[in-house]
């Protein structure tokens, strides 16, 4: 995947930190801390411009220990990253606890996956075909 840093840094690039890891962990690329408040939000930049190939995307997610230690994540989880897109990769982070919560140039803020994807041609008719769920939504598998 070809990776384009406009300002280069001392961080590495996202990788994989084990051989059965799915996501990569990005990181903070800021000149000054930001904190966020209480129920704010800001956008993150992270230094990177990628290029991704066609048929795949790039998902935004949270980071579990961030979320579950501080009460940030990401808030559009999962952000979608196109194969067209070539600005700089941003991370919407809100703040869902009590405290501030500071964010340092170099900081894992979220973790990123590469994944491939179909694009639907949509067919109009006039019937679905029926199953045994039908059109039972919300909670409704499993309970007769």
């Amino acid at each position: 995947m070809k990776v384009k840093i406009i300002n280069k840094s001392s961080h590495p690039l996202p990788h994989y930190e084990t051989i059965a890891s799915a996501g990569m962990d990005l990181r903070a690329y800021i000149s000054e801390s930001i904190t966020i408040g209480p129920l704010e939000r800001a956008i993150v930049p992270t230094g990177l411009f990628i290029e991704l190939p066609i048929g795949t995307e790039a998902q935004i997610r949270p980071r579990s220990g961030l979320a579950a230690k501080k009460g940030v994540t990401v808030l559009n989880a999962p952000g979608t990253i196109d194969a067209d897109y070539r600005g700089e990769v941003g991370v919407i982070l809100v703040n869902l606890s009590n405290e501030p919560f500071t964010i340092q140039n170099g900081e894992r803020i979220a973790q990123m996956i590469i994944a491939q994807h179909a694009q639907a041609v949509w067919e109009e008719v006039t019937e679905l075909s029926s199953t045994e769920r039908g059109a039972g939504g919300f909670g409704s598998t499993g309970v007769k």
